[in-house]
């Protein structure tokens, strides 16, 4: 081959591996921030809105009943809904994850417009529902309607998902990095040059696209339409001095504590899931009247129950003077009164996952570990902790929580540093996620996303259908995988190459760190349930495949 042969080849191989790419993630990027945009600025008015009916309930005692009613009614609607589109049980995190991998099936379509209409419903009816898992999920859909509008072949369309899912969480929280990074550490479980060049692209279109609706919007509605998820009124001071080194202590102490309540927790929400699967009246669609009914009347105790729990972590912020004045419970003291409220959003956290309900538990999760830091912090200050390490003691303890449940830890380092804006704070930040992550393999829970994705693939059957094909495939000149090691190219889910051999004809069984040079011939082992498909994904990254 010439030099101007390998040149043009090595050009059209650019488009079709980057330039195309690019422009699909972009265009995944501007749908993502479209639909992510609209559905965050409903779900805050829908917060809202579910606010002053309460409000209104409480000052009528009289009409509690039809609240109950209505609770009871859209419960059912929404069961119903749940049953007929799974991919939204749920905070839809799950799913979206086995769609990125390449397990989970489904129609972008159905699932957006599903989890779209039954998550604001929720919030409407003052469920305590967030928007993080929705909004990632239906970033995910947007990935995938992108790629399959482009007919792009079934690589890129995960590629598309994972780069949606950054997207729809960096949109919902305003922060890119930690969408970006959760995606990727939860969604793909993959750090390839692709996946994270085509989540950047994403991230940054659709939060440029949020923006500017946002600025139009703002211009011609006198709607607060918010700013996203941040921590603007704590305060945070940190030196690795004596006080400083002292608060470590304290850090570590509260850490291991709030992960002892994220342990119960996750335990909590599997025996929840045992049970109301033997819920089954109005065809298993009655099991959600009981968690919504129970948070209605939560909502009638304390306004702190309603909504995903912005609010909540917002009053607990003290200005760093370490005094936190929230809204009493009964009239009850301080203390007291987050004890109750954290209880409140615990069991309505728990049975949220366990019964499935189809909203986002991410920032329920949250405000648990910060309201369970400020009870720490009420105590430790009596113990001689310093009030200034209020505030972030209150963070710390959130990502602990987060943690120790997720098993994100990357994730939840970075989450401090962005939403704080700190970055000073190095060092008690993990410590906390540290035993946070240490405390959940102690008692041997895993990711609570991952486990769910495993018992929806067993529910759904998923794998039923699938059966054990070997492929022999080799690697040609200028493929995808040409100079590539084994770990760095995106493999079809469930799949291993188990032998390799070289141009020489040396065989060897490649591990992750295993060069792939053209010439070599590779014997692929998977399961899966389209030997075509899987035939033209690995045509796309190697060569053509021969049969086996």
């Amino acid at each position: 081959m010439t030099v101007k042969e390998r040149f043009k080849k090595n050009l059209r191989l650019f488009a079709d591996n980057g330039i195309n790419l690019l422009l699909i993630s972009i265009l995944t990027g501007l749908f993502a921030g479209v639909v992510i945009t609209f559905y965050n600025i409903l779900m805050n008015f829908g917060e809202y809105t579910s606010q002053k009916f309460y409000d209104l309930f409480i000052k009528n005692p009289a009409f509690i009943p039809l609240l109950f009613l209505a609770l009871a009614a859209g419960a059912v609607l929404i069961g119903t809904l749940v049953k007929f589109v799974p991919m939204i049980r749920g905070s839809g995190i799950p799913q979206i994850e086995g769609a990125a991998r390449g397990v989970v099936r489904f129609k972008w379509y159905v699932t957006m417009c599903s989890m779209f209409a039954a998550s604001l419903m929720c919030v409407f009816l003052g469920y305590p529902a967030g928007a993080e898992g929705p909004s990632l999920e239906m970033g995910g859909c947007a990935g995938s309607a992108a790629s399959q509008l482009c007919r792009r072949n079934f690589m890129v369309r995960r590629l598309q998902i994972a780069a949606g899912s950054s997207a729809g969480l960096a949109v919902a929280f305003n922060a890119p990095v930690t969408g970006l990074v959760f995606a990727l550490e939860e969604a793909f479980r993959s750090f390839s040059p692709q996946v994270f060049i085509c989540a950047a692209v994403s991230v940054i279109t659709s939060l440029f696209t949020r923006n500017a609706i946002r600025s139009g919007l703002d211009s011609c509605t006198s709607w607060d339409l918010g700013v996203g998820f941040s921590f603007h009124e704590f305060r945070f001071t940190f030196a690795f001095d004596a006080q400083g080194g002292l608060f470590c202590l304290w850090t570590a102490l509260a850490a291991f504590i709030t992960s002892l309540a994220g342990v119960g927790f996750y335990y909590l929400v599997f025996a929840c899931k045992k049970v109301f699967k033997r819920i089954t009246f109005f065809k298993g669609a009655g099991k959600y009247i009981i968690p919504f009914c129970l948070a209605g009347a939560f909502g009638l105790i304390t306004v702190y129950s309603l909504g995903g729990g912005h609010a909540f972590i917002d009053a607990l912020a003290t200005g760093g003077d370490g005094a936190i004045d929230i809204s009493r419970v009964f009239g009850l003291g301080i203390a007291a009164s987050l004890v109750i409220i954290v209880i409140i959003r615990f069991i309505t956290a728990v049975l949220t996952m366990g019964c499935g309900v189809p909203c986002g538990v991410f920032i329920p999760m949250l405000a648990i570990g910060a309201g369970i830091g400020a009870i720490l912090s009420l105590g430790f200050q009596r113990g001689g902790m310093d009030g200034a390490y209020s505030d972030y003691l209150v963070i710390i303890c959130m990502a602990a929580f987060f943690t120790c449940i997720v098993k994100a830890p990357v994730t939840g380092i970075v989450m401090v540093f962005e939403l704080t804006g700190q970055f000073t704070n190095l060092i008690p930040a993990i410590i906390g996620v540290v035993i946070g992550y240490l405390v959940g393999m102690l008692f041997r829970t895993e990711g609570i996303y991952e486990k769910n994705l495993a018992q929806f693939i067993k529910d759904e059957k998923i794998y039923d259908s699938f059966k054990k094909v070997r492929v022999n495939i080799t690697v040609m000149p200028h493929s995808r995988a040409e100079g590539r090691k084994v770990r760095q190219i995106i493999w079809p889910a469930n799949g291993l190459v188990t032998e390799r051999v070289t141009a020489a004809g040396e065989a060897s069984v490649p591990d992750g760190e295993t060069l792939l040079c053209a010439g070599d011939k590779l014997t692929f082992e998977c399961e899966t349930d389209s030997e075509k498909e899987l035939g033209d994904y690995l045509s796309e990254i190697v060569g053509k495949a021969e049969s086996g």
